[in-house]
C-alpha cells in the first residue's frame, strides 16, 4: 500500500511539473495561463493534443520531437517534470500525510516555478511569490495558530529588510545591480518557512551552491549574473526537509567548547 501511494504522489508531482513549466514560461513574458488553454509548440504554435501531454511518456513516445514541426522540444520540461516528481516523492517520504507535506510541497512547488522562469528569463513573477507567500502563511495558520504565524511573518519581514539592505550596500560598492528584486521578495516566503535564524542560514548554503556556477559563467562567458532564486530556495529546501536548527546546532556547539 505505501509503495502504491508513493507512486501516486510522484505521478502528481509529474503532472504538477507540467503545470509549473507552463507558469514558469508564460508569466515572465506576459501570457495568459488560460489562452490558449492547452500547451504550444514554441516553434510551429502547434496546440497539443491530450495525448502529447502525458508528462515524461509524450516526450519518450514522441522521441523529444514535435509531432507536426519535428522541432526538437528542450530537455528542460521533462527534467523540471522529473524534477517535481522526485521532490513530491521525498516530501511524503520526509513527512508522510501532514501539515509539513503540504508546506513542503508549496516550498518544493516554487522552486520549481523559479528554477523555470528565473532560470530562463532572469525573472521571478511576483504573482508566484505572492500566491505561493499566500498559501503557505494560510497553511501556517491552521497549523501553528495565528500567533506563532505572526511571529514568522514578522521574520520575513526581517529578512526582506536584510536582504534589501545588503543589496543596496552592494549596488553601491559595485556601482551596479548586485540583487533582482524577485530574489529578495523571495526572502519574505524563506522567512515565513523557516524564521530568521534558519532564514539566513538558508541565504548562507544558497550563496555556496551557486558560488562554483558563479566562477564557471565567469570563466566560460565574462558575465557573473546567475539565476539567484532557485539556489535560495534550494538551500531553504535542503533546511526544511533535512530538519536542520542552526539555533540547536549553534548551542550544541557552545557546549562542546
Amino acid at each position: 500500500m505505501e509503495i502504491l501511494i508513493s507512486i501516486v504522489i510522484f505521478i502528481y508531482g509529474l503532472v504538477f511539473g507540467s503545470f509549473y513549466n507552463v507558469v514558469g514560461y508564460r508569466l515572465p513574458k506576459g501570457m495568459s495561463l488560460i489562452k490558449p488553454r492547452g500547451s504550444i509548440c514554441p516553434n510551429c504554435n502547434h496546440e497539443l493534443k491530450w495525448y502529447e501531454l502525458i508528462p515524461l511518456l509524450s516526450f519518450i513516445i514522441q522521441r523529444g520531437k514535435c509531432t507536426k514541426c519535428k522541432c526538437k522540444i528542450s530537455l528542460f520540461y521533462p527534467l523540471i517534470e522529473l524534477l517535481t516528481g522526485l521532490l513530491f516523492l521525498i516530501s511524503y517520504i520526509t513527512f508522510g500525510f501532514s501539515t509539513e507535506l503540504i508546506i513542503s510541497l508549496i516550498l518544493c512547488s516554487y522552486f520549481v516555478m523559479v528554477v523555470v522562469s528565473d532560470g530562463r528569463y532572469m525573472e521571478i513573477p511576483d504573482e508566484v511569490t505572492l500566491t505561493m507567500s499566500i498559501l503557505l502563511i494560510l497553511t501556517e495558520v491552521l497549523s501553528y495558530g495565528p500567533v506563532e504565524t505572526l511571529k514568522l511573518i514578522v521574520s520575513g519581514l526581517a529578512l526582506f529588510g536584510i536582504l534589501f539592505i545588503f543589496m543596496k550596500i552592494c549596488n553601491f560598492i559595485f556601482k551596479k545591480e548586485t540583487l533582482g528584486g524577485g530574489d529578495i521578495k523571495l526572502e519574505f516566503f524563506n522567512g515565513c518557512l523557516l524564521g530568521l535564524p534558519n532564514g539566513l542560514f538558508s541565504i548562507f548554503i544558497g550563496s555556496l551552491l551557486a558560488l562554483p556556477f558563479s566562477i564557471f559563467n565567469i570563466k566560460s562567458n565574462n558575465k557573473n549574473i546567475i539565476p539567484f532564486g532557485p539556489f535560495l530556495l534550494f538551500g531553504a529546501i535542503l533546511i526544511y526537509i533535512l530538519k536542520i536548527d542552526v539555533v540547536k546546532i549553534i548551542n550544541d556547539l557552545s557546549y562542546l567548547i
